[in-house]
């Protein structure tokens, strides 16, 4: 077993996500944060703060430049972050006298927080597509077993009968809401972040905001006010996380218990057992369980992030580089076996 299960040889068949994983390799952060410093240069260009040519020479240089990855790791465990040393390997590459002119104004905050941003933004269309399409599959079936009854359970005793779509909706009713958010958050747009060393965009001659604003348009994401230490709007996008594994961990702990039960539902496949062959065991269903519970205990870390010291924070900023990556995986994870689990469905419900 190693330190995570989403990248593990195997267990990531079980619990992990390929196409989200993807987002949070080495080289995608990379991407992002060559992508930012290409975008810096054009919008620093645009105000008048660095020469076109040197703009020209940033981004023409990115498309080539491939970092010495020893070298970050071995410059990381001495600064605390990958940037300096980015930033430095990126500079002799341009070369005199453009070399200069990358990254300026901006800190290591900036580049890994709209790097991450970047990532994010491609990550929220995967889960209201899978969302959209699990509450399509659910509503489906309501339709498909019509007539059909399950036993309600009130405080685990049963209590009385309810029809399939009273309990399908139950599941998938939180979905829509999920969906939503999601949309929501494309709307405004996730925050691009350029404050500088400490917030105030000091080497910039008064054309922060501009500059701000043309680097969000570049990138396309929304123009705010620098956040490297309010982080609240990490916090809510880690809360949607958890609500979207917590929903359909409900589902997943359902079809558990209806499958313990016997006679209300009917799966195919199944997990084998090694010691009892003839067992058909729900792990799909098991799994979301364990995923909303595993993003429900980190959320706890993530609000333990939000407490940032004065201006800027190392030790709640490296703890968010801990949590929310694995979260984001555990929703792409969770969202990708209740595909699974719902489209195994043979049989719902009796009469």
């Amino acid at each position: 077993m190693t330190v995570s299960p989403f990248d593990h040889p195997y267990l990531s068949g079980l619990l992990g996500d390929e196409e989200v994983a993807a987002l949070f390799s080495a080289a995608a952060e990379i991407e992002a944060m060559l992508a930012f410093e290409v975008a810096l240069a054009k919008a620093e260009v645009a105000e008048g703060i660095i020469p076109a040519a040197a703009a020209r020479a940033i981004e023409s240089t990115v498309r080539r430049f491939s970092p010495d990855i020893a070298s970050l790791r071995k410059a990381t465990a001495r600064d605390g972050v990958v940037v300096p040393d980015l930033v430095r390997q990126l500079r002799a590459a341009v070369g005199e006298p453009h070399g200069r002119h990358v990254h300026f104004g901006a800190t290591s905050q900036d580049v890994i927080d709209t790097g991450l941003m970047l990532r994010l933004a491609r990550a929220l269309p995967i889960f209201e597509d899978r969302l959209n399409g699990l509450i399509g599959y659910l509503v489906g079936l309501s339709v498909r077993f019509d007539g059909r009854q399950v036993m309600g359970h009130t405080r685990m005793q049963p209590a009385i009968p309810i029809a399939v779509a009273d309990r399908l909706r139950s599941w998938w009713v939180p979905l829509e809401r999920h969906v939503e958010r999601l949309q929501d958050l494309t709307l405004e747009g996730l925050p691009v972040q350029f404050g500088g060393a400490a917030g105030t965009l000091e080497k910039l001659a008064g054309k922060g905001r501009e500059v701000r604003a043309t680097l969000a348009a570049e990138l396309d994401l929304a123009d705010t006010p620098q956040w490297q230490s309010q982080r609240g709007d990490l916090l809510e996008l880690a809360g949607l996380l958890a609500a979207i594994t917590g929903s359909l961990g409900k589902a997943g702990g359902d079809i558990a218990l209806m499958a313990d039960r016997g006679g209300e539902i009917a799966l195919a496949g199944g997990g084998g057992s090694s010691a009892m062959p003839h067992k058909q065991n729900p792990v799909a269903a098991e799994m979301l369980v364990t995923l909303a519970r595993f993003n429900a205990v980190q959320l706890g870390g993530m609000a333990q992030a939000m407490v940032h010291e004065q201006e800027r924070s190392g030790a709640a900023w490296t703890l968010e580089w801990m949590i929310l990556p694995q979260m984001v995986v555990a929703c792409g994870a969770s969202l990708r076996l209740a595909d699974e689990l719902f489209s195994s469905i043979e049989e719902f419900g009796t009469g």
